[in-house]
Formats: C-alpha cells, structure tokens, sequence
C-alpha cells in the first residue's frame, strides 16, 4: 500500500460520488481521508471516532496509510483527555492497516460511482445530523442512494422495527401505523429487512410518503436481494443508506452494529412486534443508550411474537403505544400523555403538556428546530442573562419544549399531534 491511498482513484469517479457536495481542497481532502477510513474500519470504531474528532480525518488517515508507528496515534488519543494505551493503538492499527489495499478501494469507488451512490460526510448540508448522538461510534462518512437529504434537519423522524418473522397481526398493526404517521408529516426509518421492516416501508411508499432504508451491507448489492424492488422504491423517493463501502458483505456483527444508525437516526424507535431473540431489540437498546423515546406495541400474552415486546415493558421501561397518533406524541417529547413510563424509568404525570412561562416564550423563539445554539447565543438572541437562559431551557427540557445535545447546545422540539 503507497502513502498515496487515491493514486489508483480515477479524480472523476470521486467528483461523481461527491457531485452533490460542496466544493473546496480542504473539504474534497478530508471527504477522500473519510472514504477511506470508512474503507479501512468496521462500523462502530470508538478509536477511529476518538481519533478523528482528536486530529482531523486527513491527519488520521496520513497515520494510518503513511505508516506512523503506534506511539503517534496513541499520542492522538490522548487529546480527549481519556486514558490511551500503547496497546489499543496498536490494536486498532493491526485491524486497519491489513485493509490497505489501493486497488480494492479504488474499485469500491468504482462501483459506488457505477450504482449512483453519493459519499455524505459529517458537515454536508445532507448529514443525518441525529446520528452525531452516537459519539465516538458515529460514521465517519455514510453512503447513500436516493435523495441524500432525506433526513436533513426539519424532517421529523420515526423508526419502527421488529421481526423478521412477523404475523397478520403484527404486520397489520405496522401498515396502519406507518401511514398514519405519513400522514403526520414522519419519515419512517427501519432496516429494509423481511417482516415489519418491509410492511412499515410498504405502507409508507404506499401513502407518498418518505420513507429510509438502513443497510449491513455495501449498497451496491440490495440486501436482502428479494427487497431489491422494494429498496430500489424507497431509493426514488426517499434514501437508503450504508456506512460501509461498496463491496462490503453484510455479517451479523454489522446488522448489530447498523441497528444503532436505525436507534440513532429517529426521533423515537417503536418496535411493533418482536419475540425474545429479534435483532430488534438490539435496536431497542441502542435507543435507550441514546436517550431516544422507546415504544413498544402489546401482542396476545400467548403469543411468542410478541413477548419481546412484553420484556421491554418489564425491563426497558418501554411506552406502550397502539396507533399512530401514540406514536407520534411519543417521538414529539410527549410520551407521558400516553400515561406510563418515562423512557429513564420513572413514572410521569398523564396530564396535558406544561404551557411555557413567558420567559419560556422569549428563549423557544431564539431556538431553532434546525440549528443547534449555545447558551451565549440565545442569551443573545432573547435578551436574558445567560444565567436566566439556563434556568429557562431546564424547565423548557421538562416540559418538552427544548433538547439538548451531547455537545451541550439546544434545538427547540418538533411537536406533532
């Protein structure tokens, strides 16, 4: 492998899978050092995460394919502030350095291009912004077929989930949840796979709606191949999206791993039927880790298809919810008017939502359902002390009126009937 990763790279086929993006050297140079490290890690890769947010993509992938000793990027991950080891870095550059192949990338580009296939990166106007939740495990850059700002900012979201083995029930109850949600103004997010997947998708396409598939595989090759019709449709309207390069087979480690894109992306994960060992509740999950509103649809006690969604009642704290209108007020911050469980655990009140004081008012119009701000910023914008501001937004993240990120800025909720 050279220093040089792009020497085999045809400078038209990355202007193909970056044609959407804006231009500019410094952000085409850090795009081609997060193709390749997409290229080079499995999803998921807290080092490469912490490594990348430490020194930049380009400087992560000049170690990596210049062939830095261990040293240099233990150096970098002890920027964070958290402990770093010789030892995992040197873990981590035994798991990616044998994927240096200029060759097999430069084809996995190839193949992108062909397939139509657009390369997003954290900062482009399109970047599924929900996603940063995930941290250091975020992706480093994300492919996508179809319309890549699908899930841009403004777009509500909701991801429903459940097994692959699904019954009349349980596909009946997610056709008529997913339209009713359209019908509220949701995307739907799920996983493309067989069963509740595939109905949730279906019913979505079926009332114009927009609907993203989340795939284990490189979205060159449709997975499963009998939904290759059906992604191929939610690719015209909406998108389907793969953190792994062209080529890459699906595992059972990467279903595991790209449910957390599925968690993440939403604004709330409800899985509608599922028995105790389906993949969705690995989904379930990561939506709690993330803080996400977590709910589930009761079965028949009887029935093995429903009894994980049963556990999650007992040990997740899930919300029950029924229909499309539970759900919507689930994924809008108001799952405690659906009378139950909070999604942390404790009870909460079933009363209406808290109308915002009149400082309340002043601080939501400086907030942004798009933009994230700063307590300075809105401060700023509201004409109240920052102090003042902060006492305001807690009340305001109680009520359900305001959120706030990992990163400590806010964004004002969307909130839907």
């Amino acid at each position: 492998m050279s220093t040089d990763p792009f020497r085999h790279v045809d400078a038209a086929v990355f202007d193909a899978v970056r044609a959407h993006a804006r231009t500019g050297d410094e952000r085409r140079a850090d795009a081609e050092a997060r193709a390749l490290l997409g290229f080079l890690a499995e999803p998921g890769d807290g080092v490469l995460g912490r490594a990348v947010a430490a020194a930049g993509a380009r400087a992560v992938a000049g170690l990596v394919a210049g062939g830095a000793p261990a040293s240099a990027l233990a150096e970098v991950l002890g920027r964070d502030g958290e402990t770093a080891t010789l030892q995992s870095a040197v873990q981590a550059l035994g798991r990616w350095r044998p994927r240096l192949d200029d060759e097999a990338f430069a084809r996995s580009l190839v193949q992108a291009a062909r397939v139509g296939a657009r390369l997003l990166v954290p900062g482009d106007p399109e970047w599924p912004w929900r996603i940063d939740d995930l941290g250091a495990a975020a992706p480093v850059s994300l492919w996508v077929r179809g319309r890549p700002e699908a899930l841009a900012e403004g777009q509500a979201t909701i991801s429903l989930v459940g097994a692959r083995a699904a019954t009349g029930y349980g596909q009946h109850v997610t056709a008529e949840a997913s339209a009713g949600l359209v019908d509220r103004g949701f995307a739907i997010v799920s996983g493309g796979a067989y069963g509740i997947d595939g109905t949730a998708h279906r019913a979505a396409l079926a009332s114009d709606g927009t609907t993203v598939a989340f795939l284990a595989g490189g979205i060159d090759r449709y997975y499963p191949s009998g939904h290759e019709a059906l992604l191929s449709r939610i690719a015209e309207t909406g998108a389907v999206y793969s953190e792994v390069a062209c080529g890459t087979a699906p595992s059972k480690w990467r279903f595991l791993m790209r449910n957390r894109l599925i968690a993440a992306a939403g604004d709330a994960t409800v899985v509608l039927e599922a028995g105790l060992r389906s993949g969705s509740l690995n989904t379930a999950t990561h939506a709690t880790e993330l803080g996400r509103p977590l709910g589930a649809v009761p079965g028949p006690v009887t029935s093995p298809a429903s009894a994980g969604c049963h556990r999650l009642f007992r040990e997740r704290d899930a919300i029950c919810v029924v229909d499309a209108a539970q759900m919507a007020e689930l994924a809008s911050g108001l799952g405690a008017a659906i009378g139950g469980a909070s999604p942390s655990g404790g009870r909460v009140s079933t009363s209406a939502p808290v109308e915002p004081s009149h400082d309340g008012l002043r601080v939501l119009d400086a907030l942004s359902t798009r933009a994230a701000r700063g307590v300075d910023d809105l401060a700023r914008r509201s004409g109240m002390s920052p102090g003042h501001v902060m006492s305001t937004l807690a009340e305001l993240e109680v009520e359900g009126h305001a959120r706030r990120d990992t990163g400590g800025l806010w964004t004002r909720r969307i909130r839907r009937r």
